[in-house]
């Protein structure tokens, strides 16, 4: 294969890796897995899933996990729905795992949060309350710490 015809795979990949990305931010709370989206764009679930890591620095799964808690931690904040109903509205079908993975990324568990983040957040504008109070995952935590 050429380098110009390599580097031509290599954009359609990005674009087909792109449209992935976009249908998981649309369709977070639908059941997602990688078989389906590597179906949607044409590729095997190996190719799509070692393809995304490279260009996003995570799998696919990890990304729709990441969506689904930053869209949980919303509607905790709004207080008006019990965890497991949050938990059913974004697209988990298992309250134990849900809760572990927002433990992992937010550092508390889903009632510990809906307590203190609607007092942390009140009056703050919901963008301005969705950015401070974003995700990290552990490994981008420790890249972001000074050495």
């Amino acid at each position: 294969m050429s380098s110009q015809t390599a580097r031509d795979q290599q954009l359609r990949d990005l674009a087909l890796l792109r449209r992935v990305r976009d249908r998981i931010d649309r369709e977070h709370a639908r059941p997602l897995d990688v078989t389906a989206l590597a179906r949607g764009v044409s590729m095997s679930a190996g190719h799509l899933s070692r393809q995304f890591r490279l260009a996003y620095g995570e799998s696919p799964y990890s990304y729709l996990m990441t969506r689904r808690i930053e869209r949980a931690m919303a509607l905790l904040r709004r207080g008006d729905l019990s965890v497991t109903e949050v938990c059913f509205t974004v697209g988990c079908s298992s309250l134990g795992t849900f809760s572990t993975r927002f433990t992992e990324l937010v550092g508390m568990p889903p009632s510990t949060y809906r307590r203190l983040a609607a007092s942390a957040t009140a009056g703050l504008p919901s963008c301005v309350a969705k950015q401070v109070t974003r995700p990290v995952r552990n490994r981008e935590a420790a890249l972001a710490r000074p050495h």
